[in-house]
């Protein structure tokens, strides 16, 4: 086995791998790679057996040559950017944003700029380093294809006192979302934990087993029997990775757009799921003053609401 400066490398399977998982096998002579990550350099065909394009399950045969193909590793680093920013509210300690569709909100790996952090860093200069060159000043995150309210901090002090909330679930999370499926009760609460998907380590699932405490309340709003659809109001108990758009899908009303956990045939032509973050409310973190901040629904949000009730009273 040989690795050179240009990150190739090359290996020949003996007969102690024989049989064994291609992925499942990198993954234990590589561990400082993870199994998500080897498995995507697969499909991507940057790892090859004896020069040819195999799956992730392929069952290793003594004598079969291994070759990978690693990109070079890149320092992330977020650099300011005159991006335009939906301003909401501004002091010393806080900034308050409405988030379009679209944005990520700090840099990751593929989005190494025009990010929330990168747009922030531009207007208010600094941020709190508590998260880090790449995250400064976030405090909690919305997903890419979720709109909605956010809240930054300014510096390390006000950082900590909003993180405080968020760990004792002190927050007003409030989100406006259309779903499919015409929702039966008036309101109702899902109480069901959450945690990685057992096959799929991108995607998060119900795990009664071994997930986290996440408790959605949800009102419905309107009902489009047409569309087959249901406005809903969500307000988060707790905040997991993914909660609203898991716990509509595992009530069988996924949210509309959702690419993850809806449906494989979307029947509108939407960039991302249509849910956003409508009303945030917490103390400031300095002067302990509670506020809460009410944002608009982005525009296609609102033109599917009129299409529906269009639709309902043709």
């Amino acid at each position: 086995m040989t690795l050179n400066n240009s990150q190739q490398y090359r290996m020949q399977i003996d007969s102690d791998a024989q049989g064994k998982r291609l992925d499942a096998y990198l993954t234990a002579v590589y561990p400082q790679f993870t199994r998500s990550y080897l498995q995507n350099l697969i499909k991507n065909g940057k790892i090859l057996v004896n020069g040819k394009l195999v799956k992730t399950g392929y069952s290793l045969i003594p004598g079969d040559i291994v070759t990978m193909e690693i990109a070079e590793a890149v320092a992330m680093h977020a650099d300011p950017e005159d991006i335009a920013l939906n301003i909401v509210y501004e002091d010393n300690d806080i900034i308050v944003v409405n988030k379009p569709q679209g944005m990520v909100v700090h840099p990751a790996a593929g989005h190494s700029e025009g990010t929330l952090v990168n747009g922030l860093l531009h207007h208010c200069g600094d941020l709190s380093g508590i998260n880090g060159v790449i995250r400064p000043g976030i405090v909690h995150r919305i997903d890419k294809d979720t709109s909605g309210i956010l809240v930054a901090a300014k510096n390390d002090a006000a950082h900590l006192g909003l993180t405080a909330q968020w760990a004792g679930h002190h927050i007003t999370r409030v989100y406006h979302a259309l779903v499919h499926g015409v929702v039966a009760e008036d309101q109702g609460t899902i109480d069901a934990p959450i945690g990685r998907h057992p096959r799929d380590r991108k995607k998060m699932s119900v795990d009664p087993q071994k997930g986290k405490s996440a408790v959605t309340h949800y009102r419905v709003l309107d009902r489009f029997a047409v569309a087959n659809v249901s406005y809903l109001e969500l307000r988060l108990e707790t905040g997991r990775t993914h909660q609203i758009r898991v716990h509509m899908a595992y009530l069988g009303h996924p949210v509309l757009g959702d690419p993850v956990y809806g449906r494989k045939k979307e029947p509108y032509a939407l960039a991302g799921q249509a849910l956003h973050a409508k009303i945030l409310g917490f103390k400031h973190p300095i002067s302990g003053e509670y506020l809460e901040f009410d944002s608009q629904l982005p525009q296609y949000f609102t033109d599917l609401l009129a299409r529906f009730r269009q639709e309902d009273h043709r």
